[in-house]
């Protein structure tokens, strides 16, 4: 069984010391990089493909800026954004729901479709 892929980017350095503490050990969990610095989170992703991404959360209601760029870029990761000084955790995660809906082929139906009409759609 392949091991989770966990990149930690955390600070302030406790909390990363914590959090790598936790996971390091693990038999099941792989530790694909490390970092304190926010500007290296999104070279750092494209590089190592983790399955989870762990961050700091500043504010414990507000979503990190970054989770909403990354989980859109890699829909397949997911962020756990932690902040021990309140006792709080957040689990972000993207999910893609696919739909679909009849076109008319027709000139009008594609047009109407690419023209983002879809009340013209066939139906």
């Amino acid at each position: 069984m392949p091991k989770v892929r966990v990149l930690v980017a955390n600070r302030p350095r406790l909390m990363k010391d914590l959090v790598l503490a936790t996971v390091a050990d693990q038999p099941d969990i792989e530790v694909v990089g490390v970092t304190e610095n926010e500007a290296e989170i999104t070279e750092l992703v494209e590089r190592t493909r983790p399955d989870y991404l762990i961050i700091a959360l500043d504010e414990s209601e507000v979503r990190p800026g970054l989770s909403g760029f990354l989980l859109g870029r890699y829909p397949q990761m997911k962020i756990l954004a932690v902040a021990p000084e309140r006792n709080r955790s957040l689990f972000y995660w993207a999910f893609v729901d696919i739909r679909s809906h009849p076109v008319e082929t027709s000139e009008q139906g594609i047009l109407s479709l690419l023209r983002n009409r879809p009340e013209l759609v066939a139906g």
